[in-house]
């Protein structure tokens, strides 16, 4: 008994060190399968239904969400972006038809990958170890003793990770859009390319032509309030990268 206890405790920690996939799919026999499949490549996996999905993501630290989407599913892009309103984790899809509209409007919204069902289950360990290898650890914001930076009426606080508004209210910023302002910032009013910004999002393994980054840009002009045909916080500088163009206080 104390044998197999030790054992059982063993396994537990070797899974506790393997990345944690998610998997949501409304056919329990398809993510049964692909949860044997990843398991047996050494994931900790995780599955659910589409209406628990956020409920699973609050409950574990998830590296990466497997989300199936069904045949005539109306509300499907719609989970894609509740899910990208609330969570960066990176997310692979697995569509029932491949038509090339749905696919770019996925990857738009958010998605790291998109695939048609039924996939070759190797070609999704494949693909899934891609995002998970771009994804992360990602390259640190540039170190600073500065704790505070107050730009065109706005605050960040690099040490509760919190961006205040010229009244000081809370707003809400995902990790990597916290990434880039704080290395925009850091680097005061000097440009950072496009790649360093790319690679603080999505990791070392992320492509020069990676558009990830003009979506952050503009979420968090929209945050700012920034007007994103004349912007006045965050500048593009055209073949260079972005520039913060309001003067910057530290404390």
């Amino acid at each position: 008994m104390e044998l197999f206890r030790a054992a059982a405790a063993m396994h537990r920690q070797r899974m506790a060190n393997h990345r944690h996939v998610l998997i949501c799919d409304e056919d329990r026999e398809a993510r049964s399968s692909l949860a044997a499949c990843l398991e047996q490549h050494g994931y900790r996996v995780t599955v659910t239904g589409g209406g628990a999905l956020a409920r699973a993501l609050e409950r574990a630290r998830i590296d990466l969400v497997l989300l199936g989407l069904q045949v005539g599913e109306d509300d499907s892009l719609r989970v894609i972006r509740n899910l990208r309103a609330s969570s960066d984790v990176p997310l692979l899809i697995l569509a029932p038809r491949g038509d090339e509209v749905d696919r770019i409007v996925a990857l738009e919204m958010g998605a790291d990958d998109y695939l048609v069902k039924p996939a070759n289950p190797r070609e999704i360990v494949a693909r899934l170890r891609n995002i998970l290898r771009r994804s992360g650890p990602a390259p640190q914001v540039p170190t600073t003793r500065v704790r505070l930076f107050r730009f065109g009426g706005w605050q960040l606080d690099i040490v509760a990770r919190q961006l205040s508004d010229p009244a000081g209210k809370a707003a809400s910023l995902r990790n990597s859009e916290y990434r880039v302002l704080a290395s925009l910032l850091a680097h005061g009013n000097r440009v950072v390319s496009r790649l360093k910004l790319i690679e603080l999002a999505r990791g070392r393994d992320a492509l020069p032509f990676d558009r990830s980054i003009d979506v952050r840009i503009s979420r968090l002009r929209q945050v700012l309030g920034d007007d994103a045909r004349v912007p006045r916080i965050i500048k593009t500088v055209h073949g260079e990268g972005y520039v913060i163009g309001v003067p910057i206080e530290r404390s």
